[in-house]
């Protein structure tokens, strides 16, 4: 294997390397890229195949022209000879000769013409259905991705709820705690009153006593 092989497969395999790295990072931009080169590839087929069409006229109308004049020159010969016009004679037999080999060569060309535009026909149409499957491919993905994408953000919209949840969790445990705390306060609060209320009634008939 020499230099040029080489680098050539090395070239290859990078690229290769490349489009499979690009295929598992976003595999629609890949079959995009795909679909734009069928695209062109079925567009450029269709182009040849009506050139092949046109050609096949184009050898259909020889054939037919190239009939008409072997017919004539057949006439013309069998009216040298009737006539013995020895200096015409071999003039026409070479041009039915002629248009003879043409003639031939015009059927089999058409024949050959005719056989090519039916394949070429025959893989544009398989080339249409494939790239049809491709667009089908294409719109399945996008549904799978969009899909991916709804449930990503869904989750990180449920994952911050679970947050949320636990904030409020946290919020909802320090305020029973501050309600205990106050609610002991509270209590201590009014123990103290009711035993100063307690202490001054006892000190007013105290002194009421004593008067």
């Amino acid at each position: 294997m020499n230099f040029f092989k080489r680098l050539r497969y090395t070239i290859e395999a990078d690229v290769q390397q490349i489009l499979d790295k690009k295929e598992r990072k976003n595999p629609i931009t890949l079959l995009n890229h795909y679909l734009k080169q069928a695209e062109v590839q079925t567009k450029e087929t269709a182009s040849c195949l009506e050139r092949q069409r046109q050609l096949q006229e184009q050898f259909a109308q020889a054939l037919k022209e190239n009939e008409k004049m072997l017919m004539k020159r057949r006439e013309q010969l069998e009216l040298v000879q009737y006539a013995g016009e020895e200096d015409l004679l071999a003039f026409a037999q070479q041009e039915v000769a002629t248009y003879t080999e043409r003639q031939m060569q015009l059927e089999q060309s058409l024949e050959q013409v005719t056989h090519d535009y039916f394949t070429l026909e025959q893989k544009y149409e398989q080339m249409k259905h494939k790239l049809k499957d491709m667009k089908v491919r294409q719109l399945q993905l996008m549904g799978k991705e969009n899909v991916v994408r709804a449930h990503h953000k869904m989750d990180g919209v449920l994952k911050t709820h679970e947050t949320n949840d636990q904030s409020f969790a946290e919020m909802e445990q320090y305020i029973d705690q501050l309600s205990d705390r106050i609610d002991a306060d509270y209590s201590v609060t009014t123990f103290e009153q009711r035993l100063e209320q307690i202490s001054r009634r006892q000190q007013t008939e105290t002194t009421l006593d004593k008067q």
